[in-house]
């Protein structure tokens, strides 16, 4: 979940559901800021969600934030190259779903089904 206040604060949260038949012990990026969940008022707040550890590994959600500040790139933009191109290249599967500070989303998913959804309010 992530969303945007009155104020314009960012802020993003992770639970996990786990995978099914995951092996005991399994590592999860659910709890790793950075990996699992990020928010940064300079940029977007985002939650994901796939194989956990490939998420740690490229630190996803702060590599997507790291293309917006620095690389001026768009949500969609940054996303699409994190999660599309450079998560695929390394084996990992899973997806994204985040907020910038305009209020744009992007659900971005690189696996073959992903519940997702976004509200918007006045």
């Amino acid at each position: 979940m992530c969303g945007i206040g009155k104020k314009g604060n960012l802020a993003a949260a992770t639970s996990t559901g786990e995978m099914t038949n995951k092996r005991w012990n399994r590592i999860v990026d659910s709890p790793i800021i950075g990996a699992g969940a990020y928010a940064n008022n300079n940029t977007f707040a985002l939650s994901t969600t796939g194989h956990g550890e490939f998420f740690i590994r490229s630190v996803v959600a702060y590599d997507i934030s790291a293309l917006l500040e620095y690389n001026g790139l768009s949500l969609s933009q940054a996303a699409n190259e994190v999660v599309m191109i450079e998560l695929v290249r390394k084996g990992g599967t899973g997806g994204v779903i985040a907020m910038d500070t305009e209020g744009n989303v992007s659900l971005t998913f690189n696996t073959e089904g992903m519940y997702q959804g976004f509200r918007k309010s006045s």
